[in-house]
């Protein structure tokens, strides 16, 4: 992968998430307090610069193989589950991410919350919720950065490209003090979708030994493949959703509701419609502190990593194990190929139960 590839890959999968980041520190700013706001993306931008410096070195010297075997795992479990996401909004199975949707919702949820000052901030819930929006999107960007910057041994590379997506967008929203909506954002997931999953294909099956045909040169056949596979993943969905549409016009008009005769205290018939007893409520269980935190730290890094199709991910280590285990043969580099076949029809299957 040439240089340029490598600029293009990071900034957009970065302008993804400097978006939607930006989009809720707008929100926490223009409907609480600028001041407290900013502060937390400081601090978030902060503990994402630490970050950067204790796992950055430590990266680079991980050997190449197995660095390109864990990063294509972990950038293909992410690209496929994009993919997923973006081929169900393309053919109306899921919503299309509003930006301006989100930004009211915030809006409304940081009117609603009280106002608390806490350690020198004037408003704790701007301030929190501004770091928190910074950091969880931060640390994508971070894992994107450093991946695709080791991969490469251009970790400088990419952190130009990973910042020029941050300040357009920054710059933008600090003009217009508005939800990004026109940036066409579910276009750049369904694109970034594509990349992530090519490159996670190429690399972890060339970590797991595989060698490609024509080397770097396949990326350019791999791209536009899945890009390819996705598009008739939307075509197909599309057309079964118009056919579902046209059964449902054409379906007979629904049965009458059952009633059932019952008498009163006073010896009068009353008739209502039959429904299934209500379930007992479930009793909250309550756990310390200290449980809740370690498992909502817990839940952090699973949805992080695996996400939130774990099967996702157990198929793609079978099929890196699978080219492990393979890899003295020339054809190893098909298995993860017909992997991605699978696994991403199957995740949408899943998706659509």
């Amino acid at each position: 992968m040439n240089s340029l590839a490598l600029v293009i890959a990071v900034f957009l999968a970065c302008l993804v998430e400097a978006v939607e980041a930006t989009t809720i520190v707008l929100a926490a700013g223009a409907t609480r307090n600028w001041r407290s706001a900013l502060t937390g993306t400081v601090v978030g931008v902060l503990v994402l610069a630490v970050i950067v410096a204790v796992v950055g070195p430590a990266i680079t010297l991980i050997p190449l193989g197995f660095l390109r075997l864990v990063v294509g795992g972990l950038l293909l479990v992410f690209g496929m589950q994009w993919i997923r996401k973006a081929v169900l909004r393309a053919s109306g199975y899921k919503a299309l991410h509003d930006e301006t949707l989100i930004y009211r919702r915030e809006v409304e949820e940081a009117r609603a919350a009280r106002k608390e000052s806490r350690l020198g901030v004037s408003d704790w819930y701007a301030f929190t919720l501004s770091f928190k929006a910074v950091l969880l999107e931060g640390l994508e960007v971070v894992f994107i950065v450093l991946t695709f910057g080791a991969n490469q041994k251009q970790i400088g590379l990419a952190s130009l490209g990973a910042a020029a997506a941050i300040v357009v967008v920054v710059v933008i929203g600090a003009a217009v003090r508005a939800p990004l909506s026109r940036v066409p954002e579910n276009t750049l997931k369904f694109v970034v979708g594509v990349m992530l999953t090519s490159f996670g294909l190429f690399w972890g099956a060339e970590g797991a030994g595989a060698v490609w045909p024509g080397s770097d040169l396949a990326l350019l056949v791999i791209i536009p493949a899945v890009a390819v596979f996705a598009l008739l993943l939307v075509a197909a969905l599309r057309r079964r959703k118009a056919a579902r549409l046209r059964r449902e016009q054409a379906a007979p008009e629904p049965a009458p509701v059952l009633v059932t005769t019952t008498v009163d205290g006073h010896g009068h018939a009353v008739e209502a419609a039959a429904s299934p007893a209500p379930a007992p409520a479930a009793q909250p269980q309550r756990q310390n502190a200290v449980v809740r935190g370690l498992r909502s730290f817990g839940m952090f890094w699973w949805d992080f990593i695996v996400g939130d199709d774990w099967q996702i991910a157990a198929g793609t280590a079978v099929g890196l194990a699978i080219t492990f285990a393979v890899s003295g043969w020339a054809g190893a580099w098909v298995v993860m190929p017909l992997a991605v076949l699978i696994l991403i029809p199957y995740g949408i299957r899943r998706a659509l139960r």
